[in-house]
């Protein structure tokens, strides 16, 4: 029975970064932010804050030979700022379950499903909350909210700074390739615009029957992972299990960040037993934040049928 104190090392050199790929690879945002390199470890910081310029100098002007220059300052930096997240998963095996699997490869096995359900559901908490609307105190400041034209994000408040308010349609019903274009270009400045298209799978197959035939070619990134896409605009429109049903959005990842810590980006904490239960319980945890410098270049529709 020696392989019973065995258990963290096996959980961890067999099963635990098997569950970090698949929490990451099963949510399609939590891989794009890797593969397009959004997902950011930091070290520390009672808080994440992120510098914005929201205005341009007022003294920049025109003039001519002696004319005196306008020097006057005008404020044009803040910053907004996130508390970090914390999030976990557990995996439990009783002493019973530890007698009947008593053989090394009986012990794996019998973890991998235990990982499995450890997987599922934290890939599951955290993707909802990634395009959640900051609510619950305990989640994320997810996309939901990100892209409104109200409520506290990053601790300031939309309402009264428009500059930090997303771009938002809640009146059109029926997606719809002018819909699309005019939400493009609403969150475009110039050859800056949104690089992804988030939506349900009901929505991405009216946006699939809407445009023509030549303009659907496929996202090759999307689907070497297993993902449905298509390119509309020039950016891929792709299917999240997560969104709300009537969302879609357009995110320019330019301005996003997910935050982890370093030292919390997935950590499997050994198997211990609780002084009251002959069992043993490991957790996976993950503490960070979703962070974002640029409201405005994102949008979203909230009312598509």
């Amino acid at each position: 029975m020696a392989l019973t104190s065995e258990i963290s090392a096996l959980t961890q050199k067999y099963l635990v970064p098997r569950l970090v790929d698949n929490v990451f690879e099963s949510n399609i945002l939590f891989q794009r932010a890797k593969k397009k390199k959004w997902y950011d470890k930091i070290d520390g910081g009672t808080s994440i804050t992120q510098p914005l310029l929201y205005a341009v100098t007022g003294n920049a002007q025109r003039y001519s030979g002696s004319e005196t220059l306008d020097t006057d300052d005008n404020q044009q930096i803040t910053d907004a700022e996130w508390q970090w997240k914390e999030y976990q998963a557990s995996i439990q095996i009783t002493r019973l379950d530890e007698l009947k699997n008593s053989g090394k490869n009986a012990i794996v096995n019998h973890l991998k499903s235990k990982t499995q359900a450890a997987e599922k559901s934290l890939a599951s908490v955290l993707g909802d909350d990634l395009f959640g609307d900051g609510t619950t105190a305990k989640s994320l400041q997810g996309i939901k909210l990100m892209t409104a034209a109200t409520g506290t994000y990053g601790n300031l408040s939309k309402s009264v700074y428009s500059w930090w308010q997303g771009q938002t349609d809640s009146t059109t019903t029926a997606m719809t390739p002018a819909a699309f274009n005019e939400m493009m270009l609403t969150c475009a400045v110039d050859s800056d615009r949104p690089t992804v298209a988030v939506t349900t799978n009901a929505i991405w197959n009216d946006l699939w029957s809407a445009f023509q035939p030549q303009q659907r070619f496929a996202d090759e990134d999307s689907l070497k992972a297993g993902f449905n896409s298509m390119m509309l605009n020039g950016i891929p429109v792709i299917i999240d299990s997560h969104c709300d049903a009537g969302y879609l959005y357009l995110l320019n990842e330019n301005y996003m960040s997910l935050c982890a810590h370093k030292d919390e980006d997935m950590r499997f904490s050994p198997f211990v037993s609780p002084i009251n239960q002959n069992t043993r319980v490991a957790h996976i945890y993950w503490t960070g934040a979703m962070k974002n410098s640029n409201c405005r270049m994102h949008g979203q529709f909230s009312n598509l049928s």
